[in-house]
């Protein structure tokens, strides 16, 4: 498959994207209408791992089949899910689509390491994991279901690479921003990232500015959501900030 040049995404609006939570993120999409780019039901395994920010490049698997799906095939370093991971670019997220199916891992520590040496951002699965406890302390921004000990190929067979996924129930492109937290993930069409990356950044500090107001003992009425007068409170404390530096 030719892949089509994606125009390089705006290094600021990354940075925008990296200082807002999933949650402020789903919002700014629900702003567009977008009510499904959340990853439901993905835990990050690395708690150590700093937030995770990148560019998607997608694995799909379909369901094994036992006289294909033998552990022979992994002594062909072309196999899809090694050629994906030795593909994968610094600051890019391998995608994985299991189609839910948790029984079978997606993969294990010594490609997630690979992974992580090769400088990628993250990876994500709707599917499982083995060896979780070495993943967990790897700096590697890791999203997946859970722990399984069974070798992926009992479930899993890797087909395609860089092609549109289901992940945990959420169309995913290859070049899509996604973005994990201890909340979890949620996707950005590319050409979205620079529509909504600085409103979820201005969110943020926004309410940031009226958390500390309900800390205070302000009431939510006037205060969340805010009226003008908390609006115009918040400016006026950002030019101070700006003349302040």
């Amino acid at each position: 498959m030719t892949e089509t040049p994606q125009a390089p995404l705006n290094p600021d609006d990354l940075a925008a994207l990296r200082e807002a939570s999933t949650a402020t993120i789903t919002t700014q999409l629900f702003k567009l209408g977008l009510r499904n780019t959340f990853l439901a039901g993905l835990t990050r395994v690395t708690a150590d791992s700093p937030r995770m920010v990148g560019e998607a490049f997608t694995l799909r698997y379909i369901p094994a089949r036992e006289d294909i799906d033998t552990l022979d095939v992994f002594d062909d370093y072309d196999h899809p899910q090694r050629a994906a991971v030795e593909q994968v670019g610094p600051g890019q997220i391998l995608v994985v689509d299991c189609r839910g199916e948790g029984r079978a891992a997606s993969a294990g520590n010594i490609l997630l390491t690979r992974l992580s040496v090769r400088g990628a951002a993250g990876l994500v699965t709707d599917g499982t994991l083995r060896d979780i406890e070495e993943i967990g302390r790897l700096p590697l921004p890791v999203y997946a279901t859970g722990a399984a000990a069974m070798t992926n190929l009992a479930l899993h067979h890797a087909v395609d690479l860089q092609v549109p996924v289901g992940c945990a129930g959420v169309a995913v492109y290859p070049g899509d921003v996604l973005v994990g937290d201890v909340d979890g993930v949620v996707c950005v069409p590319r050409h979205l990232v620079a529509v909504i990356a600085r409103q979820a950044r201005e969110q943020e500090r926004l309410e940031a500015f009226i958390t500390e107001r309900v800390l205070a003992g302000a009431p939510l009425r006037g205060t969340y959501p805010a009226d003008a007068a908390t609006l115009r409170a918040y400016e006026e404390s950002r030019l101070a900030a700006t003349a302040k530096d």
